[in-house]
């Protein structure tokens, strides 16, 4: 079920994006170097990739939004299993699978058509 428009996509990522960078202090992982390192990198990762993806909230546009929505999986996958994979879920895991599960979820949930293209007429009506 697509629900998540590709205009509430860009303020998610965004949004997710500066919360990632931000956790380590947050949430009290910052000694915790894997764990530190990998929401930082993701952080910075998903700032990157909507800043040049081809939606409304893109500047660059060279990154198709299909694309982009294959790639919030698998950086969710990656999320999901980084604290057993990189040897933190002794110390920290949840906010990293939370965010991972949050990633899959906005990517197989936003639908990758812009509005106007999914309705012309909507299109034409606003412009009147």
């Amino acid at each position: 079920m697509k629900i998540i428009s590709r205009k509430m996509h860009g303020p998610l990522d965004y949004g997710s994006a500066i919360l990632l960078i931000a956790a380590p202090w947050l949430f009290a992982f910052s000694d915790v170097e894997p764990a530190k390192s990998i929401s930082i990198g993701a952080g910075i990762l998903i700032l990157l990739m909507s800043l040049m993806t081809n939606y409304e909230t893109g500047m660059v546009k060279v990154i198709p939004m299909q694309i982009h929505l294959y790639a919030d999986i698998m950086l969710g996958i990656f999320l999901v299993i980084s604290p057993w994979v990189f040897g933190f879920n002794a110390e920290t895991s949840l906010f990293h699978v939370i965010m991972g599960l949050f990633a899959i979820a906005s990517g197989v949930m936003t639908n990758s058509e812009s509005l106007h293209h999914r309705y012309p007429e909507h299109q034409h009506s606003m412009a009147k």
